[in-house]
């Protein structure tokens, strides 16, 4: 009796070189409850402004090592000596704004863990605390942008966020499983169902 062959897997179209294989099968769209994790998504998303999402997963180890692990605490406390090292560190988009923009987010970031007792909390009521599962029929119709990443970007902007518009906050959405954006022909379409 032959052994049958398993099917290739089915994935959203952008999942096709080794590191978007990883991410997309992993990660991408699986809800995120740890604020620590929730932090490096911010940061990260904010760091892949004009650049690929792909670059930056290239460097996700090098960020983690450069920023402290994400650590929110430490990463508030960076002086303009630290800064000099994160903009001579080729491991990390050497971009001035955005590493500026990650030390005031870390901030901004513990007020409001000290506002809602966790950044989880805060970041999820933007979604009515559940995953909100869309129905694409393909990964092309996904949506640059919602009114909920409207309405999270607008509030992260008043409490002092930067590198964080709406495109930035739904690209963050997905990332963290707030929204879940797996073509309905994808392999992880519907999975937490």
């Amino acid at each position: 009796m032959k052994a049958s062959v398993p099917k290739e897997l089915r994935r959203c179209r952008w999942a096709q070189k080794p590191p978007m294989v990883r991410y997309h099968d992993e990660e991408w769209g699986k809800p995120v409850h740890d604020d620590r994790v929730l932090f490096e998504f911010l940061i990260l998303e904010g760091a892949q402004a004009g650049l690929s999402w792909e670059a930056i997963l290239n460097k996700r180890e090098n960020y983690r090592r450069a920023f402290d692990h994400f650590d929110p605490a430490k990463i508030a406390r960076y002086d303009r000596n630290r800064v000099r090292k994160l903009l001579a560190d080729a491991g990390i988009v050497r971009n001035r704004l955005k590493i500026s923009a990650a030390i005031s987010n870390a901030q901004a970031f513990l007020d409001v863990q000290k506002e809602f007792c966790s950044f989880d909390k805060y970041i999820w009521q933007f979604a009515g605390e559940r995953p909100k599962q869309n129905n694409l029929r393909t990964s092309r119709k996904i949506p640059a942008r919602t009114a909920e990443s409207d309405a999270m970007s607008k509030d992260l902007k008043r409490r002092g966020f930067r590198f964080v518009g709406t495109t930035i906050c739904y690209a963050f959405m997905q990332a963290v499983g707030i929204v879940d954006d797996h073509a309905r022909d994808c392999f992880r379409y519907r999975e937490s169902d």
